[in-house]
């Protein structure tokens, strides 16, 4: 999944615990993982460096292509952000835009403490690490991007929808 349906996701799951930041945390970080069990489209990181076992991956920070992917990951992760804050706090709820942020960056947060992990090897992050790949393994779907987008798309909407229901 790209950053910005983490995001939004992310805001989503929190919003249903507006009085409860720690509850609110904890249902954004866990939408990551839930969402990621979806067959999902995700663009290719050009720096990473793939293992046969996933735990070995690392991104070559050294590689001019790091950069380019720095950018791209930040964008996204920008982008969801934004789009959080729009439908939560100024389109369809009008919860606070820290709480939203709350919300989106735990959605996102998995996938960084995925690069934290392959820096520091950490034992701390290691059973985190080992989830994280056994809900997505088999789940990389390759239609075209635009499609693969789509697909996001409608995911995004589809749990907005819900949410403004509930």
């Amino acid at each position: 999944m790209t950053l910005t349906t983490h995001a939004v996701v992310g805001a989503a799951a929190a919003s249903l615990f507006p009085s409860q930041p720690v509850l609110a945390f904890a249902a954004g970080f866990v939408s990551h993982l839930a969402i990621d069990a979806l067959p999902h489209w995700d663009y290719s990181i050009l720096s990473k460096q793939q293992e046969t076992n996933r735990l070995n991956d690392d991104i070559n920070v050294h590689n001019k292509k790091f950069f380019f992917d720095l950018a791209r990951i930040g964008s996204d992760a920008l982008l969801g952000t934004i789009l959080a804050v729009l439908i939560f706090s100024f389109w369809l709820f009008d919860l606070p835009i820290w709480f939203v942020v709350l919300g989106a960056w735990a959605g996102i947060l998995p996938d960084p403490l995925q690069f934290v992990y392959w820096k520091t090897r950490s034992k701390l992050l290691l059973p985190l690490q080992r989830f994280h790949i056994w809900i997505q393994k088999g789940k990389s779907i390759a239609p075209p991007p635009l499609l693969g987008l789509f697909y996001q798309l409608l995911l995004v909407v589809t749990l907005v929808a819900l949410r403004k229901l509930i």
